[in-house]
């Protein structure tokens, strides 16, 4: 019974945490497509506003791989637990502080500074959230349930983006426009303050994982050098306790390594590495283009009320939730592979629909389109809370899942809203759409090329 408490405490902390953190993500992108331009940035034309506050969307993600090598060098040196928490705090305070911000009318140019800054804090945070909570949970897992116990982390951001959502639906309700923009689009960044109290009071429960204190018990168990460097083994020679080969010979570095786990990720796993970040370009296209980009071109160009899209996307999120159960479940039923593969093939032929769908103007065609392509996203998206931890050992797994996990950011999402805007500009929806089939194409290349993860050991 302690067990199943003690699993099912970690399962709600690995998701409680990505919740609050991505609600904090996601709140920043909502505001961009609805009001960041006009207050930050006002002194130009309605479509530069636009570019401009897309611009300072993509900040985060620049950042993102910084906070993952920042948090991932503690967490893998210190642990998972305490790491969790700082994260958390980063984010929070820097979510918070952006909700106090003085406009561009009242302090100029220091306005858009310290937006810019606040959301590279943002970026530095969810740098270092999702690698550590993947962790969690998967290090956490039972036997032959890693996918599974992997899909609470990746639940977080739907459920974070449904209560960011709400949230700004509540307000476009609530108040009228000039209201919104004056103070009301503040609310959500200040409660966030709330949220973060509840995520740290859940975290500072957690013991550290069972796979991290073998590891680190393990390194302790190494017997200190000798005078002669010899390390007191018999007949001279070092003892190498934790260097092994793999079964082709490669040599593994042992617990020995001193180094720090950024220079043994490049030096040993670079290939999962690129392979890791290249696999999660798919999930980022699919989820900004869908929501932010999309939410913009709605009430500009087609003429939607706010309220009415954000409704749109609280049914679409839905799918996105339903589908990340489903897909982890086939991920350990069939492997992360295949999953990856049919539904990396289905969201390149989603490409296809934008034009005809999204431009249609039609609510239930414009509705059917996100669900759509929040459903593939959430299909391609929850394999990874199990797979990028497989890739790497233990050492350096929250250095090299988080770094994967966020350099895809920077290929998928980083300008991903800025250039769906230039190419609707340019060359119309059917251009955006080409977008998201050639990001899923970029994924399927990564899935084909790489080898299936499902039975790996993580200890």
């Amino acid at each position: 019974m302690s067990n199943s408490i003690n699993t099912t405490r970690i399962a709600f902390a690995s998701f409680i945490g990505t919740a609050i953190e991505f609600y904090d993500f996601y709140i920043y992108g909502l505001a961009v497509a609805m009001v960041i331009g006009p207050i930050f940035f006002p002194n130009s034309d309605p479509a530069v506003q636009a570019l401009n506050a897309f611009l300072t969307f993509g900040i985060a993600f620049l950042a993102r791989p910084f906070g993952a090598l920042l948090f991932g060098h503690f967490g893998d040196r210190i642990g998972r637990k305490t790491t969790l928490v700082a994260s958390l705090l980063v984010m929070g305070i820097s979510t918070t502080l952006i909700g106090v911000l003085p406009s561009y009318e009242m302090v100029g140019w220091v306005a858009p500074a310290l937006l810019c800054l606040l959301r590279f804090g943002q970026g530095i945070g969810l740098g270092g959230e999702w690698g550590g909570a993947a962790l969690l949970a998967a290090e956490y897992a039972p036997a032959g349930k890693r996918g599974w116990f992997g899909m609470f982390p990746q639940l977080g951001p739907p459920v974070g983006f449904l209560f960011a959502v709400g949230s700004f639906l509540l307000l476009s309700n609530l108040l009228d426009d000039a209201a919104f923009r004056e103070w009301g689009w503040r609310i959500p960044f200040l409660a966030s303050a709330v949220l973060v109290v509840i995520g740290l009071y859940v975290r500072m429960k957690l013991t550290e994982t069972p796979v991290f204190l073998k590891a680190m018990q393990e390194a302790k168990s190494v017997r200190p050098e000798s005078v002669d460097g010899t390390n007191g083994a018999p007949g001279g020679q070092p003892v190498q306790p934790f260097d092994k080969l793999r079964a082709n010979g490669e040599k593994v570095a042992g617990a020995n390594d001193k180094r720090i786990p950024l220079a043994q990720l490049f030096a040993h796993h670079s290939k999962p590495l690129v392979l890791g970040a290249l696999l999660m370009v798919v999930c980022y296209a699919l989820f900004y283009i869908t929501t932010v980009f999309s939410l913009s071109y709605g009430v500009t160009k087609l003429g939607i009320a706010r309220p009415d899209f954000l409704g749109m996307l609280c049914i679409a999120v839905i799918f996105m939730a339903a589908a990340t159960p489903l897909a982890a479940w086939a991920g350990d039923r069939y492997g992360r592979r295949p999953v990856l593969l049919v539904a990396g093939s289905a969201a390149l032929l989603s490409g296809f629909l934008m034009e005809p769908m999204l431009g249609s103007g039609d609510p239930v065609l414009i509705t059917a389109f996100l669900s759509i392509e929040l459903f593939l996203m959430g299909a391609t998206f929850a394999p990874m809370g199990a797979l990028l931890p497989e890739l790497f050992p233990t050492r350096v797994r929250y250095t090299g899942a988080g770094t994967a996990y966020n350099l895809g950011g920077i290929l998928g999402a980083s300008l991903a809203p800025y250039i769906a805007q230039q190419l609707v500009q340019h060359g119309g929806l059917s251009w955006v759409g080409g977008y998201i089939s050639v990001a899923a194409a970029i994924s399927l290349l990564a899935a084909y090329f790489s080898r299936e993860t499902r039975d790996r050991e993580l200890a």
